[in-house]
């Protein structure tokens, strides 16, 4: 039995080029690992099979669709095992389609998971290629910290950062196509007149005020720089995250964004005691499901059980 525990994430930001002709959007993410998490285990089985418990497990698929099994798949093809044998169970904590990467993090922890149970020491660069096929996210959640994506974000560059960050996630009932949230961002530029392609939109930076702020481990600095250009279009697919955002600030959060395409909420606190009270509030308001207080930055996936040698 090997079992792999995996970091959520929040885009701390999240700037969107304009859509390419394979469909697709450069990206200027800056990933941001929180201790909100998965863990995945894995052991000797027949063929692939699943199993999930935890919040929304009747959400999560349990064939080849879930990144976990088309992980453990890739990783056996790579090295050319002829039937890969693992049964996978997934511990979920982290939201179902909330924004915060939960598939993709199950996808990255098989990947780990498999490797270390069937002894094949792949490199982490070779793992990290093959996270990158298996979705835009999966790479970062192997890598965790803090660091800024390309492309579609699955270019990866490890970012400086300091101190401790506390962070309130309020999980929406129900979730949010990635894909569609993306469609609409496309729909609002053309509506407001801007255009949508990469000859309308241009290629998104890092913003350098932000860099600064994690660098320097300034909580209120990040927050000024805080910025999501999915967040009206996850706000027009799901009006009710306005009041999700607004229960946030009122509670006294630094700082409030959709997290990824949504529909969870992120809220940047001042301190561990203000992320409690933010958490409570936000429970206490009526508009989400519920509220996590975590902190953050953290490891990537990390093999946290495993037979001794």
């Amino acid at each position: 039995m090997v079992t792999v525990r995996v970091p959520a994430k929040v885009n701390v930001q999240l700037g969107v080029g304009g859509v390419r002709p394979d469909g697709y959007h450069d990206l200027a993410n800056v990933f941001f690992a929180v201790a909100l998490g998965d863990e995945v285990t894995a052991t000797p089985g027949d063929g692939v099979t699943l199993t999930c418990t935890g919040p929304d497990a009747d959400a999560v698929p349990l064939d080849d669709t879930n990144l976990a099994a088309r992980a453990a798949r890739l990783l056996a093809a790579h090295h050319g095992l002829p039937a890969p044998g693992v049964h996978l169970h997934i511990a979920k904590a982290i939201p179902v389609a909330g924004g915060m990467a939960g598939g993709s993090a199950d996808g990255a922890a098989a990947l780990l998971a498999c490797d270390a149970l069937w002894g094949l020491d792949t490199p982490l660069d070779t793992l990290l290629e093959l996270a990158a096929e298996l979705g835009s996210d999966v790479p970062f959640a192997l890598l965790g910290g803090v660091a800024l994506g390309r492309g579609r974000g699955e270019i990866l560059e490890a970012l400086p950062v300091s101190g401790t960050f506390h962070w309130v996630f309020a999980v929406a009932d129900g979730g949010l196509s990635t894909p569609a949230v993306f469609r609409e961002c496309d729909r609002l530029r053309e509506e407001s007149g801007t255009g949508a392609t990469i000859e309308d939109v241009p290629t998104p930076d890092a913003d350098p005020e932000l860099l600064a702020a994690l660098a320097d481990g300034d909580p209120v600095a990040l927050a000024a720089a805080l910025s999501n250009d999915l967040q009206a279009a996850a706000v027009s697919l799901r009006p009710s995250l306005a009041d999700t955002l607004h229960a946030g600030t009122e509670a006294g959060a630094l700082a409030a964004l959709v997290s990824g395409s949504g529909p969870t909420c992120a809220f940047l606190a001042k301190d561990a005691d203000a992320a409690a009270h933010i958490a409570a509030a936000l429970r206490a308001s009526d508009t989400c499901r519920t509220a996590h207080a975590t902190h953050g930055p953290v490891p990537g996936a990390q093999v946290v059980s495993a037979p001794r040698p």
